[in-house]
């Protein structure tokens, strides 16, 4: 049984916390094995009232879980005694920079966290580039993605509003497999263990590109990527993403990628997008690492890719002041 830290237990990462949490023997007993990293209010609500999990697809529809470990700081893990063997990593894209600007002041990658393997689990791409500037062996370095649909309810409450499978890179240990599977599988999960997992990446970088942007300036519900106004929209961005993908060696048809976007618009149609709740909320999107990235790459390639860059210049203007 591995022991893990959740690094930015947010919504996802809270989440992943119950998934990946022995369940304790005892009925009031707290989860052991896996330590959750947070913001204060967040992470005081479920020490004092523990995590509350709420969903029509859990058994019994609510699971209210106690953990032995919840930290606010780094500082309160380095003050601790918990060693994990997995650091799963939730935070968002643009506050990974700070993140590890934070691991490597605070020494913690000598000390509870030497030897870990850490695993982004985040949206957007190029996450991996931004977490090397810690100078890790690439070998300890893995990313994931995630379907699954999770909210964030409230200090210390988590709500599952769809089910969706969890995709990691093949390069793991059978023993950090093992462990992953069982925890997963227990917990009535899909999960997938990929060689390919850069086209896994794109396929999740096609569906965001259309529907988080156009929610957000919408403020809409995932069932607005659907009207027939937004069509040529969507199949703007989907063109010039796949001209990009290309360029890196993902190919995959136009009908494809279209097909695949609209199957999950229909499938989450009454989900409201992480991109819309950040809007919402007055937070910082994640543009940079979804429309921002194809941009980044378009241009590096000499690709011309007008849609997303309309698409990111309003989301941007929109939510940010300049």
């Amino acid at each position: 049984m591995a022991d893990v830290l959740i690094y930015g237990a947010g919504a996802i990462g809270s989440f992943m916390g119950y998934i990946l949490g022995e369940v304790p023997e005892e009925v009031d007993g707290r989860i052991e094995n896996v330590a959750l990293l947070g913001r204060e209010d967040h992470m005081k609500a479920i020490k004092e009232h523990s995590l509350q999990i709420d969903s029509i697809d859990l058994a019994e529809g609510k699971k209210t879980l106690k953990f032995r470990h919840c930290f606010a700081s780094l500082e309160d893990l380095s003050n601790c005694d918990f060693h994990p063997e997995i650091v799963v990593v939730c935070v968002k894209t643009h506050s990974l920079s700070a993140a590890c600007r934070e691991l490597k002041q605070s020494g913690l990658l000598e000390r509870n966290l030497k030897g870990a393997r850490f695993i982004l689990l985040m949206n957007g791409m190029g996450n991996s580039e931004v977490f090397m500037q810690l100078d890790l062996p690439k070998s300890s370095v893995l990313e994931g993605i995630t379907s699954m649909g999770v909210r964030f309810a409230g200090e210390g409450r988590v709500e599952l509003k769809g089910m969706g499978k969890t995709i990691f890179e093949g390069r793991m240990s059978e023993a950090e497999r093992n462990f992953l599977e069982q925890r997963f599988s227990e917990k009535g999960f899909e999960i997938e263990f990929a060689k390919n997992f850069r086209e896994h990446q794109y396929n999740k970088l096609f569906v965001n590109a259309v529907i988080n942007p156009i929610t957000a300036l919408a403020r809409q519900k995932n069932s607005i990527v659907l009207s027939p106004a937004l069509k040529s929209t969507v199949q703007g961005v989907v063109a010039e993403a796949l001209k990009v993908a290309a360029a890196e060696g993902i190919v995959r048809t136009e009908k494809e990628v279209t097909d695949l976007v609209y199957s999950v618009a229909v499938k989450t149609s009454a989900n409201t997008s992480s991109m819309l709740q950040d809007v919402l909320k007055g937070k910082k999107t994640e543009i940079e690492a979804i429309n921002g990235y194809i941009i980044r790459r378009a241009l590096e390639n000499g690709i011309e890719v007008p849609v997303n860059e309309a698409l990111y210049g309003l989301v941007k203007s929109a939510t940010e002041n300049p």
